[in-house]
C-alpha cells in the first residue's frame, strides 16, 4: 500500500489509489476466509489433510491475520505446500482508501467478480466502529439514502463480509487480536453499510458468527450492532441466531411520512415494526434498541414529531440516535438547522428517552451515514435471490 505523508503535510482528505495485488482470473483455489469451523474441517479432509489442522489455521487467519501459509509455522511444511496448492486466504481488493480530516477512513473494495462496495471506520479516542456492507447496492430505495439510488446488484458472501473487517484491521495494523477491549482501535462492528442485512440473512449470520468466535477476531455480541430498515419477519430470527444489538432505521413517526422515506414501511408499517422490536431479546434486558432518525428539514423535525416519537417509543426499552442529514449529489432533502435539531433532542430527552445528536463524520470523503455508494451495476439477465 502507498506510504502516507506525515499528518502535518495534508490538511484536506487523503485518497490512496494504489490497489493491493489481485488474484488471477484463472486462480481456482478456494478461499478459506468465510468458512465455518465445520466447513473448514470438511475442506481440509477433502484435500487429504488432517481435520485437526482446522483449529490451527483458524487461529492463524482470524487471530494473527496471516494470509501466507508459509507463515503458519506450527504446520508441517508438506501440509503448508498442500494448502497453498488448493487454497488461499484472501481479502477483498482495495481500490481506494480515503482518510478524512476527522480521522474517518473509507475503503472502496472490489470483489473477485469485479463488483464493489464501501466500508468505513469511524474512530474515537478509545475505540472504533467499522461500518460493514452486506450487499452491493440496495433494494429498498429509501429516498434520503445515497445507497438507495443504486439498484441491488447482489448479496455479499460471508468471506466478503468478514473480509471488510479484516481489511480495516490490516490498515490499522491491529493483528494479532488484542486481548483486552480497551486496547482495540477497531472495537465495534455496525452492519450499517450498503444494503439491508436482513435481506442477506444467512450470509450475515455466518459472517458474524466467525467474527464472534473467541479463537479469532473475538468480538462480543454486545459490540456488534445490526441495523435494519424494518424487515419485520426477520427481526426475531436475528435475535435467535445472534442476539446482537439491534438498530432500526425509523426516521418518521407516521406511516404517511415513513412510506415516502422508507418504502418498506408500506409492507410492514410502524405499528408492526414496533411490536417486533418490543419482542426482541435486547428489549427485555439491559440493552436498548437504537432507533435511527435522520433530521430532514420540514419533513420530520417538528415539535409535534418529537412528542409523538416519545409516545410511540416509551413502551420499548429504546434510545434514539438523531442523525443530521448528510447531503449527497441530487439529494431531495436538506438537513434541519442546528437549532431545530437541538430543540427536537430536548423534547425527546425531556420525555425520558436518551436522544444524542450524532456528530457527522467523514462528510468530506462521502463516508457519513447515508452517503455510501459504488458504481457496480447488475447485468440485465442477472437475478438476486433474497
Amino acid at each position: 500500500m502507498a506510504t502516507l505523508p506525515p499528518k502535518s503535510m495534508h490538511q484536506g482528505p487523503l485518497q490512496i489509489t494504489e490497489p493491493s495485488p489481485r488474484r488471477g482470473r484463472n486462480d481456482l483455489r478456494r478461499n478459506l476466509v468465510g468458512l465455518s469451523r465445520d466447513e473448514l474441517k470438511t475442506a481440509l479432509a477433502e484435500a487429504g489433510l488432517e481435520p485437526f489442522r482446522a483449529r490451527q489455521i483458524w487461529q492463524w487467519i482470524y487471530w494473527h491475520g496471516v494470509a501466507d501459509f508459509d507463515a503458519m509455522t506450527n504446520i508441517a511444511k508438506r501440509a503448508r505446500e498442500r494448502l497453498a496448492e488448493l487454497f488461499v486466504v484472501a481479502r477483498p481488493e482495495i481500490v481506494t482508501e480515503q482518510r478524512s480530516v476527522d480521522g474517518t477512513r473509507k475503503w472502496l473494495l472490489r470483489f473477485p467478480d469485479g463488483n464493489e462496495a464501501e466500508t468505513v471506520n469511524i474512530p474515537e479516542e478509545d475505540r472504533g466502529s467499522v461500518c460493514v456492507s452486506s450487499q452491493v447496492g440496495c433494494t429498498l430505495t429509501c429516498t434520503f439514502c445515497h445507497t438507495g439510488t443504486q439498484p441491488l446488484v447482489r448479496n455479499l458472501t460471508p468471506d466478503e463480509i468478514v473480509g471488510q473487517f479484516m481489511v480495516a484491521r490490516d490498515s490499522y495494523g491491529e493483528w494479532p487480536t488484542p486481548t483486552a477491549d480497551a486496547t482495540r482501535m477497531l472495537s465495534n462492528i455496525v452492519m450499517m453499510g450498503m444494503g439491508e442485512p436482513l435481506y442477506n440473512f444467512d450470509n450475515v449470520v455466518a459472517a458474524l458468527r466467525i467474527v464472534m468466535d473467541d479463537q479469532g477476531i473475538a468480538l462480543s455480541r454486545r459490540r456488534i450492532t445490526l441495523s435494519t430498515s424494518g424487515v419485520v419477519p426477520m427481526i426475531p430470527r436475528i435475535g435467535e441466531a445472534l442476539d446482537v444489538n439491534l438498530a432500526v432505521s425509523l426516521h418518521a413517526v407516521s406511516d404517511d411520512v415513513r412510506d415516502a422515506l422508507v418504502p418498506i414501511n408500506r409492507k410492514w408499517p410502524i405499528a408492526e415494526l414496533l411490536r417486533a422490536c418490543a419482542d426482541y431479546p435486547g428489549a427485555r434486558n439491559s440493552r436498548r434498541i437504537t432507533f435511527e432518525y435522520a433530521m430532514l428539514k420540514g419533513i420530520n423535525d417538528s415539535d409535534a414529531d418529537a412528542r409523538e416519537l416519545v409516545r410511540i417509543l416509551t413502551p420499548i426499552h429504546a434510545k434514539v440516535n438523531l442523525i443530521p442529514f448528510n447531503p449527497w449529489p441530487g439529494a431531495p432533502y436538506e438537513c434541519s438547522s442546528n437549532n431545530r435539531i437541538h430543540r427536537f433532542a430536548e423534547i425527546v430527552n425531556d420525555g425520558g428517552l436518551s436522544a444524542p445528536v450524532r456528530t457527522p463524520r467523514g462528510r468530506d470523503i462521502a463516508a457519513a451515514c447515508g452517503q455510501l455508494k459504488s458504481e457496480s451495476v447488475r447485468g440485465r439477465r442477472e437475478k438476486v435471490a433474497l
